[in-house]
């Protein structure tokens, strides 16, 4: 950044060249000279401002996923909240966190490779305290999880994993799986000690306990998507309110959902000693209906359809003859209109 003069100054350099004391061309050289900016070929720079800027946002809302989520299992205030984004080594991040911690090995389905989630183990213990019912203090312990702590932990990351997934779905649809859990950083690794990694530091607080979890990315399994790591890109998709390939994602989501459906012969109210008295042969006759009269074709529990009752093969069947309200169905293109307007 070039120095700024004060008033001062620059009258004395005037009056020094006035006077002959120093060149005018000493000082148009020194105005020439280009900045150098040192760069580290061993430690390249493979993140953009631009794409940590973005990390850092969809990591703000993943932090915000995760205080609301965590808050309500553990039934206590945790805040979270990103402190810094880096890119740094993979060997420079191992070396920055504790032995024992808490490492979750993460696999990045669909991305190639892995991911790693380190927990503070004054936060882990913390956490492991109060679902154990105690008040959720630290305990000042350098030990490993035992086997039931550590499946303890387990359920807690899955939750946090699916707080992820949630936070990436405007870049890509993230499907992470917990691979396994390791307390010594020397067995997991995952890449090569001098390749490029994005760390996310998360502070974390837990009452009166407070703890840093780590979220580290290399660049092999980030680089597929690397173009889409753009403010241009995010912010437009957040906008839309979602890519075609959300709206697509929904569809296949709905179209699973399963619904109750009622063809509906008829009612009747039975005092509970007719009903314990029934035996095969017995004719119970509905209040109302006739033999002519349409069944009623229930989804939910609104009426849809009249119908009818037949066979279709061997199978009991009904035929639609009426519709009674028509079901309005959600046009996706026109929401997507509406958000780009």
């Amino acid at each position: 950044m070039t120095e700024v003069l004060s008033q001062d100054e620059i009258d004395q350099l005037l009056t020094a060249i006035s006077t002959g004391d120093i060149e005018s061309e000493d000082v148009t050289k020194v105005t020439d000279q280009k900045k150098i900016k040192i760069y580290d070929f061993k430690r390249p720079d493979k993140f953009s401002k631009e794409q940590i800027r973005t990390v850092s946002s969809m990591h703000e809302s993943f932090a915000r996923l995760t205080t609301t989520s965590l808050s309500a299992q553990l039934r206590t205030l945790i805040q979270v909240h990103v402190a810094s984004v880096d890119q740094l080594t993979y060997e420079e991040f191992i070396r920055s966190i504790p032995n024992p911690t808490t490492l979750a090995v993460i696999n990045m389905d669909p991305l190639k490779g892995s991911a790693i989630l380190e927990i503070d183990p004054a936060v882990t213990f913390s956490i492991i305290d109060r679902l154990f019912g105690g008040p959720g203090e630290g305990v000042k312990v350098t030990r490993d999880l035992t086997e039931i702590e550590q499946s303890v932990m387990e359920g807690i990351i899955v939750r946090i994993l699916g707080n992820m997934r949630e936070a990436w779905s405007q870049v890509i649809d993230l499907r992470p799986r917990l691979g396994q859990i390791e307390v010594n950083p020397q067995f997991a690794q995952i890449v090569p000690p001098t390749e490029m990694v994005v760390l996310v530091t998360l502070e974390t607080k837990l009452g009166d306990v407070e703890g840093m979890m780590n979220f580290c990315i290399p660049y092999l399994t980030i680089e597929p998507i690397i173009s889409k790591l753009s403010a241009q890109y995010w912010y437009s998709s957040v906008r839309r309110g979602g890519t075609t390939e959300n709206l697509n994602t929904i569809r296949d989501r709905l179209a699973g959902i399963t619904v109750n459906m009622v063809a509906e012969v008829g009612k009747i109210n039975l005092p509970m000693r007719d009903v314990l008295s029934l035996k095969p042969g017995d004719i119970v006759r509905l209040s109302n209906t006739h033999i002519e009269d349409p069944l009623v074709f229930t989804i939910g529990n609104r009426k849809k359809f009249h119908c009818r009752p037949g066979l279709l093969g061997n199978r009991v069947a009904v035929q639609i003859t009426k519709v009674l309200e028509e079901i309005q169905q959600l046009d996706f293109e026109e929401l997507t209109e509406e958000g780009e307007d």
